[in-house]
């Protein structure tokens, strides 16, 4: 009689609790399972593939181990997260992974119990996952928190300011190092789990601890040469040393994929009395999928895949991407003037400067995930009469705030800050999506800050950049493709504070900054049909304003309307700003803003996006009708309240 087919493992799995109770002997199976299943699910949906096939084992491991989510566990970044998410209840959701009303890409607190904090930038998790376990210690509650790290994300510095504020949280905190491309681990294999296991042991930290106090008593000269020798010992077989001084107990490095020196290791941490423990753990990037091992970059993020090849889906050809077009320009000046150089702060390929460094190769610079430091880097560069470019998505640039206005703008450095990602930018939803930029710029003495309306006015505009030398100058422009005008031949400098009137008209005045200028000029037409007349503006410059031209448009015209791609606080108040001071506003103008909403989006598709930010044609219409009081009701049929 044949065999009958057995459940899968994975199917009695829902939850946490349901893991804890299989056998060990279970756990391979079951980490097999749940590899397949991010594979299949990526395959469906698109997403980051290769750092969440690198941590199936360890994700398996911790939820087996610790106690969750009363244990409290912290991913870093959290594009790793796809295996806790099908472990922790959302299997049946999986597949709506970074779409419109589904699962974000990252943790999320209002998503599961599961995630007690939500990240997408880097580097968070130690100083979380501390405030974590100093409230169970305040409040008396037996949790743990765990904190799990990439070796990328060890690059920040943010990391080391939590680790070093860390030794007052003892045995409540549990901080996993996940090096999976950094190489900073010796070979592991099994003396190196046997060593793990060892120094991991209560047995080992409690005779450690012992021997600390004793020594301490007897001698302070004795106890401190006691504990040089202990862990320059430790440190010449196992690593670890810079941990130790910050206070850590190390334990590693152990292979992240094999459960059986995994669950060991995790149980002698979990029970230990002391800490705080960093546990280093050595992990492949695209593990156990053929394709994503022999790819470059671990297949980080995909589009949709076929499983069986691998072959990723791959959109029809058509305009460059932003950011090259960017990098194209940016090669074609630093090719004439030998003193521009471009930073990058561990997104060479995302911000085009990758291209640049294969025609540049000394003058780019990856300085890893340290934005505070890009920026001052940056600066000292301009201080010292080179051009710098630091090319930093938008919503990264907000980590170093601090650096643009004390280092580069009160000192009126020209730095160069070529800003990515600039708008909303779909399936990464709220934590990627460049809202802020223009009101966090424009506020800055000494700044000029610049939107590309095109892929041909990035190019003007990083011209205009590169030859700008009276302070800082930055330009926006999104994630994507362009919209497929043709390129120019030859830059041109843009003056300073200049707009361009794209289209005339006599009766309503569109201002458009930045890539809405298309949608802008949808809704003239849609206008001029109901017999208004509409004049677009494309403004180039959140400022200096280009002011002539402005007060021409409002003194001339019935209403007026501006559209931005970004949070109050930019264009439109800055052009409400200037009609009060000059005296407009008394004149009764008919003026109104189109920007983002007071309010943080979830991922979907961009032109979804924007259409529920009222910031589409659309709504251009709607808004100018609404301000020319039409109550005709074939008009305003169909529009929104």
């Amino acid at each position: 009689m044949a065999d009958l087919p057995t459940t899968p493992l994975l199917d009695t799995v829902s939850t946490p609790a349901d893991l804890r109770t299989l056998k060990p002997t279970q756990l391979r199976q079951l980490a097999d399972e749940l590899r397949a299943e991010v594979i299949s699910a990526v395959g469906t949906t698109g997403g980051h593939l290769g750092s969440g096939l690198g941590v199936v084992e360890l994700t398996t491991a911790i939820h087996y181990v610790f106690d969750t989510p009363d244990d409290r566990l912290v991913w870093d970044v959290g594009h790793q997260c796809y295996p806790h998410k099908i472990l922790t209840g959302r299997r049946d959701r999986i597949r709506t992974l970074r779409q419109g009303g589904g699962l974000s890409g990252f943790t999320k607190r209002s998503e599961s119990e599961y995630d007690p904090f939500g990240a997408a930038h880097s580097s968070t998790s130690i100083s979380a996952a501390l405030g974590f376990a100093i409230a169970n210690k305040l409040a008396g509650k037996p949790g743990k928190a765990i904190a799990v790290i990439g070796d990328g994300a060890m690059s920040a510095g943010m990391a080391y300011e939590a680790m070093n504020n860390a030794e007052a949280a003892g045995n409540r905190l549990v901080v996993i190092l996940n090096d999976n491309d950094m190489s900073i681990a010796p070979p592991v294999g099994g003396l190196s789990a046997y060593l793990a296991r060892m120094v991991s042991s209560s047995e080992y930290l409690g005779l450690r601890s012992l021997a600390k106090r004793l020594t301490a008593k007897i001698s302070r000269r004795i106890h401190n040469a006691a504990q040089k020798a202990e862990e320059f010992t430790r440190g010449m077989v196992t690593g670890g040393t810079l941990f130790e001084e910050l206070g850590f107990y190390y334990v590693g490095p152990i292979d992240g994929h094999n459960l059986d020196h995994l669950i060991p290791v995790l149980e002698n941490v979990r029970d230990s009395e002391h800490g705080p423990i960093l546990v280093h753990v050595v992990t492949t990037k695209g593990k156990g999928y053929g394709p994503a091992e022999a790819a470059a970059d671990k297949y980080h993020g995909v589009q949709k895949f076929d499983v069986i090849t691998g072959t990723q889906a791959k959109a029809p050809p058509g305009p460059p991407a932003y950011q090259n077009v960017f990098a194209d320009q940016l090669i074609k000046d630093a090719d004439r003037d030998p003193s521009i150089v471009a930073i990058t702060a561990a997104m060479p390929s995302g911000t085009g400067l990758d291209r640049f460094a294969k025609a540049h190769p000394d003058r780019t610079f990856d300085v890893g995930i340290a934005e505070q430091h890009a920026v001052t880097f940056a600066a000292g560069l301009a201080a010292q009469g080179m051009r710098p470019f630091c090319a930093i998505y938008s919503t990264f640039l907000q980590r170093a705030y601090d650096q643009v206005v004390h280092d580069v703008a009160i000192q009126n450095l020209p730095v160069r800050f070529a800003i990515d990602r600039a708008g909303l930018v779909g399936a990464d939803g709220a934590t990627h999506a460049g809202s802020f930029d223009v009101t966090y710029l424009a506020t800055l003495p000494n700044f000029v800050v610049m939107a590309a309306a095109d892929e041909a006015e990035l190019v003007h505009m990083t011209h205009t950049a590169a030859l700008h030398d009276s302070g800082p100058i930055a330009v926006r422009y999104p994630r994507g493709n362009g919209t497929g005008v043709a390129l120019p031949e030859i830059a041109e400098q843009l003056p300073i504070g200049k707009g361009r009137i794209v289209r005339e008209g006599k009766k309503v005045a569109i201002l458009s900054l930045g890539t809405r200028l298309a949608e802008a000029l949808k809704a003239a037409d849609a206008l001029d049909a109901k017999g208004l007349s509409a004049t677009v503006a494309d403004l180039r410059f959140a400022k200096p304003l280009d002011e002539e031209m402005i007060r021409k448009l409002l003194t001339s015209h019935e209403v007026a309307v501006t559209i931005e791609e970004g949070s109050i606080g930019g264009l439109g108040a800055h052009v409400l700003t200037m009609a009060s001071d000059t005296g407009l506003i008394d004149a009764g103008l008919k003026l109104r803003t189109l920007r983002l909403p007071d309010a943080f989006q979830d991922q979907d598709k961009p032109e979804l996006q924007y259409a529920e930010a009222g910031l589409d044609a659309d709504a251009i219409v709607e808004t100018v009708l609404k301000a020319l009081r039409h109550n005709d009701a074939g008009v305003v049929e169909g529009a929104r309240a």
